[in-house]
């Protein structure tokens, strides 16, 4: 499965900031790791690296909305708590040394630029790290759908989707003994089998757009630098057939 991939977007959720157990939103420790594995792989392989995370460590909509707020701004809130954590893995990536750049969907110049698709294709050629926040600055979407259109729009070569397990099953690992674990799986048979990889929307941008995603586990030691550099962990999720 091992691939050289040029212009990567990393998805990171935000819960995967935030140290299990601890009420802190976001782990210092957590986001430093973080910042030195994608410091390493960009010093190793020739790779332009882009960022979108999350805000579940700060809040989610979708609960927030259950539980009687408007489902709109319930989104908003949740796109702020994504500028939070891209603001912080700015500055532990600055602090390792490497340039980086946040630009958000929504406008708030104080902090960040703006998102302009040429301005951060622009920053990736000079070897920036670029950190999209603020989701699509739409309600509804997901931070997911953020990265596939984000991965659309600067020509990015792959999504890398970091989570809890290290690929794609087709049932749940943490309940079924049983569970398989796919290698690879092409868009069609991960959509027939009902494997669940990205939400609807950002998957089918993926495949419309022929972006293959690599969903690997982020918590195992050296991971994410591993992933960057091509290193064969996860699941491939591409427009090729199942691997019999």
């Amino acid at each position: 499965m091992s691939q050289n991939f040029k212009r990567i977007v990393l998805k990171l959720s935000g819960e995967a900031l935030r140290e299990k157990g601890s009420h802190d939103n976001i782990s210092p420790e957590i986001v430093e790791e973080i910042a030195r594995q994608i410091k390493l792989a960009i010093e190793e392989a020739d790779i332009e690296v882009a960022l979108v995370v999350g805000g579940g460590n700060f809040w989610r909509g979708a609960a927030a909305a259950g539980r009687g707020m408007e489902r709109t701004t319930a989104d908003y809130v949740g796109m702020l708590a994504t500028v939070m954590n891209a603001l912080a893995l700015q500055a532990a990536l600055e602090h390792a040394g490497v340039p980086s750049r946040v630009q958000t969907a929504i406008e708030m110049r104080s902090v960040a630029e703006p998102f302009i698709r040429r301005k951060a294709i622009r920053h990736l050629e000079k070897g920036r790290v670029v950190i999209f926040g603020a989701g699509t600055g739409n309600p509804f979407f997901s931070t997911d759908s953020t990265a596939a259109l984000r991965a659309s729009e600067v020509g990015a070569d792959v999504v890398f989707k970091a989570t809890m397990v290290d690929g794609v099953y087709d049932k749940d690992p943490n309940k079924f003994d049983d569970a398989k674990r796919y290698e690879k799986v092409s868009f069609n048979d991960a959509i027939s089998l009902g494997l669940k990889v990205m939400d609807s929307t950002a998957f089918t941008l993926c495949q419309d757009n022929n972006i293959p995603i690599i969903v690997f586990d982020m918590m195992a030691p050296d991971n994410i630098r591993k992933a960057l550099v091509g290193e064969d962990i996860g699941t491939i999720v591409c427009a090729e057939e199942l691997e019999s």
